[in-house]
């Protein structure tokens, strides 16, 4: 949740034109991260949960593809950068040791 926290309080200083696109999207990606976890775990099996789990991965990546724009653009310092990029790859790390549980559970 500080992810979320912390990409909301960088996104309020980016230029007013992206308040409606980069800046948007970005903040719904990290939402949505925590929030498929959240849904997830709520389900009565592991495959409903690993599915929402990879749900949660894929916007984990559409947040890092994000984070590299928003850099090139220059509307994060290098240092805000690595910070986010340090905590979003611990969260892609966990998320996907998580999933391979889950399936291997399956089997």
């Amino acid at each position: 949740m500080q992810l979320c926290v912390d990409v909301y309080k960088i996104c309020q200083h980016f230029p007013s034109q992206e308040k409606y696109a980069l800046a948007n999207q970005m903040e719904r990606a990290v939402v949505s991260i925590s929030s498929n976890i959240s849904e997830g775990a709520s389900r009565s099996s592991s495959l409903d949960f690993a599915h929402f789990l990879e749900i949660s991965l894929g916007s984990a990546f559409e947040l890092e593809t994000q984070l590299k724009i928003a850099l090139a653009l220059q509307y994060l310092s290098q240092d805000e950068y690595n910070n986010l990029y340090e905590k979003l790859g611990i969260i892609q790390k966990g998320i996907g040791k998580f999933i391979g549980i889950l399936k291997q559970e399956r089997q």
